[in-house]
C-alpha cells in the first residue's frame, strides 16, 4: 500500500478526495485545515449623478439609489436642482428619468463625468411661455417635462449626434435632437424620436 506524505493529505483533504482512504493515526492527527473563508456577496451598486445646471451655475454630486433602493432625501435635492428656474417651482421627478441619465453616461463610457443641464421641470406656465416665444421653438404643447419625466442635456466632451445615439440605443423612451441648440431631450415616456430644425 502506498503512503500518501503529509503535504499531499492536506492537499487531498482540502480538495475533498480522501473519501474511502483508511488514515493511519499519525495522518488522521491532521488538526483542522483553515476552512475556505465564506464568499461575501458584493455590495449593492450605487447609482450616482453628477450635473451641472446651466442657468442656475449649480452642481450636484449625489449617490440617488442604493441596489434597489431610492434614497428619499436625494431624490427631494435632484428635484430642487432640476426645479424651474424661472418660477422656482420644484417638481417631483419620476425617478426613472435618473436611472435613464446614469445608464447613458455609463453606456458612453463616462460613469462619474458630468451632464450639463439646459432644462429640467417646466410650469405649464413656463412650458406656455417658451412655446409662444417664436414658431420655431420646438416645445410640445404638452411636454414630458412638466411631467418631471424629461431633461434636456448636453455632456461636454461629447458631440449631440453620440449623445442622440447612444439615448436613442437605449430605447427607454423619447429622444429629441436639437442641433442648431447643441442638446438632446432625454424622457421616460413612449419610446419614440424626432430632430428639431
Amino acid at each position: 500500500m502506498r503512503m500518501l506524505s503529509l503535504r499531499q493529505i492536506t492537499v487531498l483533504a482540502s480538495a475533498g478526495l480522501l473519501l474511502g482512504f483508511n488514515l493511519s493515526a499519525k495522518a488522521a492527527d491532521l488538526g483542522s485545515v483553515p476552512a475556505t473563508p465564506p464568499i461575501s456577496a458584493a455590495p449593492p451598486q450605487r447609482y450616482e449623478l453628477r450635473m451641472h445646471h446651466l442657468h442656475t451655475g449649480e452642481d450636484i454630486d449625489i449617490v440617488y439609489r442604493i441596489g434597489d433602493t431610492y434614497i428619499p432625501e436625494a431624490l427631494d435635492r435632484l428635484n430642487h436642482f432640476l426645479r424651474d428656474h424661472r418660477t422656482q417651482d420644484v417638481s417631483s421627478y419620476d425617478p426613472k428619468e435618473f436611472d435613464l441619465l446614469h445608464t447613458l453616461m455609463t453606456s458612453l463610457g463616462r460613469p462619474r463625468g458630468v451632464i450639463d443641464i439646459v432644462c429640467g421641470y417646466r410650469t405649464p406656465w413656463s412650458n406656455n411661455f417658451l412655446r409662444t416665444r417664436s414658431a420655431l421653438t420646438g416645445v410640445a404643447e404638452h411636454s414630458q417635462h412638466m411631467l418631471g419625466k424629461a431633461i434636456d442635456i448636453r455632456v461636454p466632451g461629447v458631440s449631440t449626434v453620440t449623445l442622440r445615439n447612444a439615448a436613442l440605443a437605449l430605447h427607454a423612451g423619447g429622444v429629441g435632437f436639437y442641433p442648431v441648440s447643441q442638446f438632446v431631450h432625454v424622457d421616460v415616456g413612449p419610446v419614440r424620436a424626432w430632430s428639431y430644425r
